[in-house]
């Protein structure tokens, strides 16, 4: 049973809650996902109070070679002999109720989707949460030299102008689907609105990324009413430019790449003035 497997320890109290969700794993390039998350966790001071019991969501061993199967595997580690740590997938709720918010950072499940929807939203019911935000990201076309585009989709066409106001583009997209597209299309049977919002990241550029974790930090803080400060992300941000932008004129052939993937966003902002 789903209720067996969320493990609720702790009952904060909130006005009008908001719950605000990430994934590791598909759609978490540049740790856009978790990084977001796990900042707004820090910033707002949330605590732990709940989590998804793993069992019966995940691969454990999978057949074939040890490079793919390593993928699939709990974490451990070993020292002197002795088994210290062995770590299977968390998910895991922070409550942050002095800003009516619940974060919640997990692993998407391998199987179980049904059992798994049915856990958070279990949990948004057991505490009144009527709107639930997924933060992740895509990889694209777009030069780091810019402010990532920002897509969303929407569990209901009455959310659309919400959002539109904010000058965020809607997705259209056909493909392999994550968990979060199977909880946007149950939400509305759940009483809950859900909202995706996919930060598009560099193809080009491996590993986390500064840049759109400040960029969807702030736009969520600024959807949500949060005053942070958050002046250190935007320094990391620059950081990170300043950085790669050093490393990308080392590489005429990619340089010019990137100059041609500014000229297009550039001329792709203008379009959309003039129209």
């Amino acid at each position: 049973m789903a209720d067996d497997r969320l493990r609720i320890h702790d009952s904060p109290t909130f006005s009008n809650p908001r719950l605000v969700v990430g994934f590791s794993g598909w759609m978490d390039g540049g740790d856009v996902s978790t990084g977001t998350i796990r900042i707004l966790t820090e910033k707002l001071g949330a605590r732990r109070f709940a989590e998804i019991q793993p069992e019966g969501f995940y691969i454990y061993s999978f057949p074939g070679a040890m490079e793919l199967t390593a993928l699939f595997r709990p974490h451990c580690r070993i020292q002197g002999g002795l088994v210290r740590a062995f770590d299977l997938p968390e998910n895991a709720f922070f409550a942050a109720p002095d800003s009516d918010v619940i974060l919640f950072l997990g692993k998407e499940p391998n199987l179980a989707w049904q059992d798994y929807a049915d856990c958070l939203f279990g949990l948004c019911e057991r505490f009144g949460v009527k709107t639930v935000y997924f933060v992740g990201s895509d990889s694209g076309l777009v030069p780091h030299t810019r402010d990532p585009h920002l897509f969303c989709s929407v569990s209901s066409e009455s959310l659309k102008p919400v959002f539109a106001a904010y000058g965020i583009r809607f997705s259209d997209y056909e493909g392999p689907a994550s968990i979060v597209t199977y909880l946007t299309t149950l939400a509305q049977q759940r009483d809950v609105q859900m909202v995706s919002l996919v930060a598009t990241v560099p193809a080009y550029v491996q590993g986390g990324n500064p840049k759109c974790i400040d960029a969807m930090v702030r736009r969520v803080a600024g959807l949500l009413s949060l005053e942070l400060h958050l002046d250190d992300l935007r320094a990391a941000a620059d950081d990170f430019e300043r950085r790669l932008t050093e490393v990308v004129n080392e590489q005429p052939e990619l340089a010019e790449t990137v100059t041609k993937l500014e000229q297009d966003y550039d001329n792709e902002i203008f379009d959309n003035q003039m129209t």
